[in-house]
């Protein structure tokens, strides 16, 4: 009857939904099992997980330390947004331009960064080529070009959640170089947005103003002067008219500029959304290094060289189970000795029994 329970208990198990099953009870067979293991493999485990230590600890000693520089830039939008998806993308394409390789390149050149050997690892994988005369010599642009990959993996930028804030990072082995880079990758951004802008910030623009203005107002004085102080009213009629004509012709060139200017602005901004960027936060030097890590280091290396210690442990029971039911009994030279004149008596004696029986049918016939 209690079999029969048993039985339909288990039936019904089977029949429950996985998230209603009961979870698996472990034996104490089992438990006992694991321990086992483990004392017969201490000092296989214990081993491996000193040398990963070793290991882990070697790497921390021989690292070089990275430092990490932070600034945070804001991306204001001069137009108004109501779609989520087009604010994204538009802090996404502003992203982009921070990480462009025109900008790298302005902060490259500007910090002479292509001399500097952190930024220079890619200009040595030549050097065979160029003493064997396969390549050409480099000069500044070659070695400006070899800095940039460097540079681009060393920066970073990311949208601060849903905002217009935008964290920017800079990776060196330098904490004062780190911070020194970021701020000038920043201030060239901001740059470059002010001249993208409009045409008010262009300096030719201000200055072709200037002076449409003064010549617009210098014709005008002239009229203005040649009226008061005019002698002979027979040729004061032409003079004037030509003092007239400049007069006008110079507001009419003024007043046609600003039209064509305002006009530009206007498709520029109905074209292209128009951002004010500007720095939020400074780069300072970092006060410690980003990597290594080493709470991590040490955490992985520990849990490896257990893992690599029960994995070793593991493939000897296997390699011991596996010789254990390979190996045949085999008869020691002992045993043979006692078992040859045993066998040559039972020898013996089946001949004596043939010879019998043979005698015997001879005699009968």
């Amino acid at each position: 009857m209690l079999q029969t329970n048993r039985t339909d208990n288990w039936e019904n198990r089977d029949k429950m939904p996985p998230e209603f099953r009961p979870a698996p009870v472990v034996s104490l067979a089992e438990v006992l099992g694991v321990l086992a293991f483990i004392r017969r493999h201490v000092l296989i485990i214990s081993l491996t997980c000193f040398a990963a230590l070793g290991v882990a600890t070697l790497y921390l000693i021989t690292a070089v330390p990275t430092f990490t520089a932070k600034a945070l830039l804001i991306v204001n939008s001069k137009t108004t947004f109501v779609d989520a998806a087009a604010v994204s993308t538009i802090v996404q394409s502003q992203i982009g331009i921070i990480k462009s390789e025109s900008i790298a390149s302005a902060v490259i050149d500007r910090l002479r960064l292509a001399q500097d050997p952190e930024f220079a690892t890619g200009q040595g994988s030549g050097m065979i080529s160029r003493l064997l005369g396969w390549s050409k010599p480099q000069t500044e642009v070659s070695a400006a070009r070899y800095a940039l990959e460097p540079f681009e993996r060393k920066l970073s930028a990311k949208r601060v959640g849903a905002t217009y804030l935008v964290e920017v990072t800079f990776d060196s082995k330098d904490p004062d170089r780190a911070a020194q880079i970021l701020n000038a990758v920043a201030e060239k951004y901001i740059t470059h947005q002010m001249d993208k802008a409009g045409l008010q910030d262009e300096k030719w623009v201000k200055d072709r103003l200037n002076d449409l203005s003064t010549q617009a107002l210098a014709a005008q004085k002239a009229l203005e002067d040649y009226s008061k102080n005019r002698k002979e009213p027979a040729d004061s009629a032409a003079t004037i008219d030509k003092l007239v004509a400049a007069a006008e012709s110079s507001k009419s060139a003024y007043d046609n500029f600003r039209h064509v200017l305002r006009k530009t602005e206007a498709t520029q901004q109905q074209s292209s959304p128009v951002f004010d960027a500007s720095l939020v936060t400074a780069a300072s030097p970092p006060l410690k290094a980003s990597s290594p890590k080493p709470r991590i280091v040490l955490g992985i290396a520990t849990v490896g060289g257990l893992l690599l210690g029960i994995v070793i442990g593991m493939l000897r029971d296997l390699s011991q189970s596996i010789r254990t039911s390979g190996q045949e009994p085999r008869p020691s030279a002992q045993d043979d000795r006692i078992e040859r004149p045993v066998a040559d008596a039972v020898r013996q004696d089946s001949e004596a029994s043939a010879k019998a029986r043979t005698v015997r049918l001879t005699g009968s016939g």
